[in-house]
């Protein structure tokens, strides 16, 4: 059984700071990339970032380019976001997501739950 356990989500200033977290723990054999998605009320589920496990190949939506900035720690099965100048339009439910193979030995993709983000005044 394989669980991405999102963390660090909550309510913020525009203009503020977040750093989310997301360990992935389970019977996991490799991770091949992890990242983040998010989605807003009335909207589909979007790319925000990602990163490859082993070379740290990075990819972002344009809206966050030069705001947000996604890492890992591969000892700890960990990604991070971390969040500065944040605005409105940020608001949304934060999802992690990591393509890896568990102990089955097949390729699959994984979420997890979510976790809020609010940037209001």
């Amino acid at each position: 059984q394989v669980q991405l356990v999102e963390s660090g989500g909550g309510l913020v200033q525009p203009g503020g700071s977040l750093r989310l977290s997301c360990a992935a723990s389970g019977s996991i054999s490799s991770i091949n990339a992890m990242g983040w998605y998010r989605q807003a009320p009335g909207s589909q589920r979007e790319l925000v970032a990602t990163i490859t496990t082993r070379r740290g190949i990075t990819n972002y939506a344009d809206s966050v380019k030069g705001r947000f900035t996604v890492s890992r720690d591969n000892a700890k099965n960990t990604v991070y976001l971390q969040m500065n100048s944040l605005k409105p339009e940020d608001t949304a439910v934060y999802y992690c997501n990591s393509w890896l193979i568990a102990s089955g030995g097949v390729m699959a993709n994984y979420w997890g739950q979510g976790t809020q983000v609010t940037v209001s005044s």
